[in-house]
């Protein structure tokens, strides 16, 4: 794994661990902040996972989603070790997604559920709060979609090419 992967995944740690600290910090027994017309920031104590899932379970998924978050990342370092290096746009989704395994895995070990505090609405409609380190498994998962698209568009006119 080449050393600016493991940069790019430690700076996304230290955003998400920084915006979370500033949450808690500024954040704490307040209702919802307005941003924008369409943002709040408000916190929110996720004990599940995305959108919310299992957060109503007995206690039992901190663990689970612990152990979830630590082979996830080992597998995305297993991915990034075996990458070559020209191949830039997954390593950039694999590093998101590891950066923001690691955030939130920081969250459940440090205070036993995750800290989300972005909260994106439209009239009473509200998306269900996320954090940085959701935006970039977010963003990596899009990345990793649109290479793969990407690859297999260039496989099939190299494949015509030769016809």
């Amino acid at each position: 794994m080449r050393p600016l992967w493991w940069g790019g995944a430690a700076a996304v740690v230290a955003l998400d661990q920084l915006s979370k600290w500033l949450a808690l910090a500024f954040l704490t027994g307040k209702g919802p902040v307005g941003i924008l017309p369409c943002l709040n920031f408000t916190l929110v104590y996720n004990r599940g996972a995305a959108f919310g899932f299992l957060s109503q379970a007995s206690g039992w998924q901190n663990a689970f989603f612990i152990v979830v978050a630590l082979l996830a990342s080992a597998y995305v370092i297993y991915l990034l070790r075996r990458l070559e290096r020209d191949n830039r746009w997954t390593a950039a989704g694999l590093v998101l997604i590891l950066g923001g395994a690691l955030g939130n895995l920081i969250d459940r070990l440090v205070h036993g559920h995750v800290l989300d505090f972005i909260d994106v609405y439209y009239g009473a409609w509200h998306w269900p709060a996320f954090n940085i380190a959701d935006s970039a498994i977010t963003i990596g998962a899009v990345l990793l979609i649109w290479d793969a698209v990407g690859a297999s568009v260039r496989s099939r006119r190299a494949a015509s090419v030769k016809r």
